[in-house]
């Protein structure tokens, strides 16, 4: 019975040794083991948090650049003044954008000042006269052209028309070319067969238009500025000389031209000293043409005047919403010190 309680002694005695070592190597195994990844674990918190917090700083220091500082709700108040306002405001912005939109889309009309001669050198440029002669009948009137390449026509009957006026007035009209060289054109008895016994170039000039007609409501030019322009009193035996300055005038493929003028009238004595009346029209083309061009505004430009349009409205909106305002408080403050 010792040696079988004395075996089993000495045989339990190293089972517990062993198991003893095994617990205490696995709990070093375990602890080895799970060391380094709670340490790392903890270093990585730790970092990301300081990574937070310098970029948090970085973030609230940029913040301190911002020249639009925002007020919280809560410290604002609506008023149905300030809505009203706004409401006129937004729609006001509305209207000027409409505006400047269809003003970018559509463009401006300019003019330009060229040296220049339109069309070519040997065109002729066409004229259309239509003037009132009460006191003259139609069988002595006549048309006279003259340049100085030498022309010289007398009494000029080519799409010509005398329409009598009672009994002794006629209106005369006429279509026919001119050189572009210096000359005239003059209303005269010259082609008459016989004078009459009294010639009275009393005048109403309805029209005289070189060139083609523009009828263009942005062109405003002196195109026809003898419309209407009438000579009725004076000496029968006047002659009444227009002097005018031609300017060739370019919109789009169409060639008019204005023309500035100057009058006088005298007493002009032909052949044996008989004193022989006409009307006169002296003309001179200007070597300076006139181009009307449709040109668009610059993008930038719309912007800019877009930004200007709405920074302006709501900076003068807000200005009178705080003079209304305030005006509101001071009476409220003025009626509850009267009340007190």
């Amino acid at each position: 019975m010792r040696q079988t309680g004395g075996g089993e002694g000495r045989g339990a005695f190293p089972r517990v040794v062993v198991a003893v070592n095994i617990h205490q190597l696995t709990r070093r195994s375990l602890t080895a083991a799970t060391s380094p990844w709670d340490s790392s674990a903890w270093t990585c918190e730790a970092n990301s948090s300081k990574l937070r917090s310098q970029s948090s700083q970085r973030v609230m220091a940029g913040a301190g650049f911002d020249i639009y500082r925002k007020v919280p709700k809560d410290l604002t108040q609506p008023t149905v003044t300030g809505a009203v306002i706004s409401i006129l405001c937004v729609a006001f912005i509305l209207l000027l954008l409409f505006l400047e939109f269809f003003h970018f889309l559509s463009g401006e009309l300019v003019q330009e000042l060229h040296v220049d001669n339109p069309g070519e050198t040997t065109e002729r440029i066409p004229v259309y006269i239509k003037v009132e002669l009460p006191r003259l009948k139609c069988d002595y009137i006549g048309l006279d052209i003259q340049d100085d390449l030498g022309r010289h026509e007398v009494g000029f009957v080519e799409n010509t028309n005398k329409n009598p006026i009672g009994d002794k007035g006629c209106m005369f009209e006429a279509n026919f070319f001119i050189n572009k060289v210096p000359g005239n054109f003059h209303v005269s008895t010259h082609s008459a067969d016989r004078q009459p016994d009294e010639i009275d170039f009393a005048h109403v000039i309805h029209e005289l238009r070189f060139g083609k007609k523009l009828n263009h409501p942005d062109i405003v030019g002196k195109f026809n500025p003898l419309h209407q322009h009438s000579k009725l009193d004076g000496n029968s035996l006047e002659s009444h000389d227009y002097v005018m300055k031609v300017v060739p005038t370019i919109h789009e493929d169409a060639i008019a031209y204005q023309y500035t003028h100057a009058y006088r009238s005298y007493i002009s004595f032909g052949h044996g000293g008989r004193v022989v009346p006409a009307l006169w029209f002296k003309y001179d083309l200007t070597p300076i043409t006139v181009k009307y061009l449709r040109k668009r505004q610059p993008f930038y430009s719309f912007i800019t005047k877009t930004c200007a349009i709405i920074g302006g409205t709501f900076t003068v909106a807000g200005i009178l919403d705080s003079l209304v305002f305030s005006a509101w408080q001071i009476i409220k403050k003025i009626e509850i010190g009267k009340q007190s």
